[in-house]
């Protein structure tokens, strides 16, 4: 197996549950390779968790729905993110030292400000999905957030230094060259064209279906999943959503990373999770979903 096909394997393996058998070395070396394809990573997650939604919606109800969604969604990753939102949470709301904050996301018990979050940020998504699957109005612009919350890692992992200096998850990324994370911009932009560009050709079949008087099944379903609001252009969606990923992103790292001196894998974690669900949130405020 060549050297980039061992990261993206790697990748696959490191962020989700996927059956990508390969034997590996998780060295860092190979994991800072990896972080390069973490957007594609993202892309899969997407499609696969929009995917079951659109199938799962044509037979249950928009709230049973939302929430197997949801199951399919965390189980996908397996709850990695996850772990890192409810360490940070038990951490960053402690308001204790930066040394008690760092020991604290080292414990491997969750704290009660960590539950409480986690279980706020899944009402969030579920609500969220809830209101997409209730309108039937998915859009490619629904891909864009698990891409961009993935190419936000790797950016923290090059743009601010780790916050221990021991040999946590974090140190194994250290000294990321700029080639690897320029990779991950060139694959999280190139889903991005490749999704506006799907939006705007299956929108248009959808519509030259309907106009001809023929809406076939294939032809409703296409409608119902890809139409969009006709009030805001939907290519302003496509690049908000990047710069909005960089904006709250960097303002939440740069809040953290005075609070700790740097960044750890949890917080990686978190702010992927954040950011997943404000592109989200933001999506469905954008386009009155």
């Amino acid at each position: 197996m060549s050297r980039e096909r061992q990261a993206v394997a790697a990748a696959f393996q490191f962020l989700t549950r996927l059956p990508v058998k390969a034997e590996l070395d998780f060295s860092p070396d190979l994991l800072k390779r990896s972080a390069s394809y973490y957007p594609l990573v993202g892309v899969v997650i997407g499609i696969i968790v929009w995917g079951f939604a659109a199938l799962t919606s044509m037979v249950l109800p928009p709230l049973p729905c939302a929430i197997l969604t949801l199951v399919v969604w965390v189980w996908l990753t397996g709850g990695l993110h996850l772990d890192g939102w409810m360490d940070a949470a038990d951490a960053l709301f402690s308001y204790r030292s930066r040394e008690r904050m760092l020991e604290i996301m080292k414990d491997s018990r969750v704290g009660a400000m960590g539950v409480i979050a986690c279980v706020l940020l899944l009402m969030l998504k579920a609500s969220l999905l809830y209101t997409v699957l209730v309108e039937r109005n998915v859009s490619g612009l629904l891909l864009l957030p698990m891409v961009w919350s993935r190419w936000f890692m790797v950016h923290a992992m090059k743009r601010w230094p780790k916050a221990r200096n021991d040999d946590g998850l974090a140190a194994r990324f250290a000294d990321m060259s700029g080639g690897r994370v320029g990779l991950a911009v060139f694959w999280a932009v190139l889903v991005t064209l490749s999704a506006a560009v799907g939006q705007y050709l299956l929108a248009g079949l959808a519509t030259a279906t309907r106009d001809t008087g023929n809406l076939s099944l294939a032809g409703s379903t296409i409608q119902t999943f890809l139409s969009y609001s006709e009030r805001l252009p939907i290519s302003i969606g496509f690049v908000l959503i990047p710069v909005l990923a960089y904006g709250v992103g960097t303002f939440t790292a740069n809040r953290i990373n005075r609070r700790l001196g740097g960044l750890t894998g949890d917080i990686y974690g978190t702010l992927n999770e954040l950011l997943e669900t404000v592109l989200l949130l933001f999506i469905v405020i954008l386009y009155g979903l």
